[in-house]
């Protein structure tokens, strides 16, 4: 298992960072594109659909998503659309979180299937807008998600139920812990600091989220951080919650020893129009 996963990793990262350094934003959003019709196919997959309907999906957000490369919305100002995601995300995902698998579960699976669709739609949006004012601002927001997720997995196992007596979301994901989130944010933090020192060395052509956040003031910088981590983990529990409520344990099993494209991509659904959101005008 370990051996898959890290010759998946290899794999995913030969793919993934030329594209996000390349001159050319293109190649980037094309290969993201391609990922995420992969996570709309798992999507239908969990909502209990099949094969034909499930590739039927895939085809309807490329077709969205081609349209509206075509329309010019990468370089367009699209505060409106960032603002609608950050109010279905708090509201919507702190609904779903607290009623838990039984309210996703009693939902039309129509309305399901055009949920995600929508969602997987907008996160593919705001990753090649990101990509398009530059590879330093957008790595910094999937750094964002990426240290989290790592610093709560490593924070949990050490002092997971030492300090909080309540588990995060026990019927959900049994194994996180209120000690992960707090590690993952205190990891998110250094980062943070650690980002704006390196914008201040290196001139790179767009600064970082946190070099940007931290232009408005420091309680910005620090309320940002806080809100991205905290709809980090919203995702990712909520990807949970739709595999408990489909009985399985990954999305898929593209991804040998990773799981599903969205078991990779979870936590960064909100994150990105999130953070397009916080930065708009």
């Amino acid at each position: 298992m370990l051996k898959q996963r890290v010759v998946t990793a290899l794999a995913l990262l030969a793919c993934f960072l030329p594209a996000l350094f390349w001159h050319d934003p293109r190649p980037f959003c094309g290969l993201m594109l391609l990922l995420i019709a992969a996570g709309a196919w798992e999507w239908s997959r969990l909502n209990g659909y099949r094969q034909a309907t499930a590739l039927g999906a895939a085809l309807v957000f490329f077709v969205l998503c081609l349209s509206s490369w075509a329309l010019g919305w990468l370089t367009q100002p699209l505060p409106w659309l960032w603002r609608l995601a950050g109010v279905v995300w708090v509201l919507g995902g702190g609904w779903l979180l607290h009623r838990g698998v039984g309210a996703w579960s009693g939902l039309d699976p129509r309305l399901r299937l055009l949920t995600g669709i929508v969602v997987l739609w907008v996160a593919w949006l705001a990753a090649a807008q990101a990509r398009m004012v530059g590879p330093n601002f957008l790595l910094s927001v999937l750094a964002l998600v990426w240290v989290a997720d790592i610093a709560a997995y490593f924070s949990g196992r050490k002092w997971g139920g030492r300090f909080a007596t309540a588990k995060l979301a026990p019927t959900i994901s049994p194994g996180k812990s209120w000690e992960g989130v707090w590690g993952g944010l205190a990891g998110v933090l250094v980062v943070a600091l650690l980002w704006q020192w390196v914008d201040s060395r290196w001139s790179f052509d767009v600064p970082s989220l946190y070099t940007q956040l931290s232009l408005r003031g420091a309680p910005i910088l620090i309320v940002g951080v806080v809100f991205l981590t905290s709809m980090s983990v919203v995702g990712d529990l909520l990807e949970s919650l739709v595999k408990r409520s489909a009985g399985v344990k990954d999305s898929s099993g593209l991804l040998p020893g990773h799981g599903g494209v969205l078991d990779r991509l979870d936590a960064l659904l909100p994150a990105i129009p999130l953070a397009m959101m916080l930065l708009a005008d």
